[in-house]
């Protein structure tokens, strides 16, 4: 059951003369100013003991007096699923997601998400819009996703991310044999003709930029490390696809497996049973939404890439030695 909200707090000198519900934004900043507008209309949210309008003015040394019950902001059920949580405090949740988990409840996804796990593990934050997610990763991309456990910390990781501070890179396994890294500065938008796909197009597109540079590269494949600077749906998979390498088991934007002619019969297992798209959130960088501290995490390649790449090392090396 949600517990009540009771807080109380008087309205300093730099507030006097402000709106009530701007006021009460500034005081209660774990809420938005929505939800307060509502509280103050319901007269939940009072000033010396009265009721008043979101517009009224407050004046210095008032009291804002705040006890209501919250509504959930989502209404999706809390699940027993196992978390990965590389970090944890009172205002951010920093986990390592596998493969296969999809983020957010949707129509063939009812449940069994990351959701529906966080709500087990932290049930306030079904007060929290998407349940404190400001960013994802596809259902078949593994590594490191940031969650916010407070409205505060929700507004300030969504301006972080919307002022392309936040620092994410990738891991990928790309075909066919790049010869160096570079940047993909084109926008992105839904394909015009297989709506449930995304491509790089020349008009109605969102601006995306994607950085790549070359970590290993094998006889018919390439390893590389991936920033990015925007966080366009399937970004990754749609720019590697524009330049002619999509990712090793990208059944979207690769199609089927590509057997390089030779291969072994070891490479040409691990090509046809790689399960997901060839894709890890390896690291990540953000500033403490409450403390403004500098704040890096690193997680390890999963199993599954790790035995791509040991296969990819004996079975695919380099066609010329030297120029790897």
């Amino acid at each position: 059951m949600t517990d009540r909200v009771t807080l109380d707090a008087p309205v300093p000198g730099e507030l006097d003369g402000a709106r009530l519900d701007q006021a009460a934004a500034q005081l209660f900043p774990d809420y938005s100013r929505s939800r307060l507008q509502a509280w103050i209309r319901r007269g939940e949210l009072l000033v010396d003991g009265k009721p008043g309008r979101p517009r009224d003015r407050v004046s210095s040394g008032a009291r804002l007096q705040l006890d209501a019950m919250p509504e959930q902001a989502v209404d999706w059920q809390a699940q027993d699923i196992a978390l990965d949580i590389v970090y944890e405090d009172e205002d951010i949740l920093v986990l390592n997601k596998p493969a296969g988990l999809v983020v957010h409840p949707a129509a063939g996804h009812a449940d069994g998400t990351l959701v529906n796990a966080l709500l087990a593990h932290a049930p306030q934050l079904a007060q929290l819009p998407r349940a404190g997610i400001v960013h994802r990763l596809d259902k078949d991309t593994s590594g490191l996703l940031v969650v916010a456990r407070s409205l505060a910390a929700h507004a300030d990781l969504v301006a972080q991310l919307q002022a392309r501070s936040v620092h994410r890179e990738y891991c990928a396994v790309c075909v066919g044999r790049m010869t160096g890294g570079g940047t993909v500065d084109a926008p992105i938008g839904r394909h015009p003709r297989q709506r449930k796909k995304m491509a790089v197009v020349s008009s109605g597109g969102k601006p995306a930029l994607t950085h790549y540079r070359l970590e290993q590269r094998f006889g018919h494949h390439t390893r590389i490390a991936v920033t990015l600077e925007t966080g366009r749906t399937h970004q990754i998979r749609v720019h590697m696809a524009h330049r002619k390498h999509p990712l090793v088991g990208d059944p979207v934007y690769a199609g089927r497996p590509r057997i390089p002619a030779g291969a072994s019969a070891a490479l040409i297992d691990a090509l046809r049973a790689f399960p997901r798209q060839a894709l890890h959130a390896r690291a990540l960088g953000l500033e403490h939404p409450a403390t403004g501290a500098p704040l890096q995490f690193d997680c390890p390649l999963p199993p599954d890439l790790v035995r791509l790449l040991a296969v990819l090392e004996a079975e695919d090396p380099p066609i010329d030695p030297a120029a790897a």
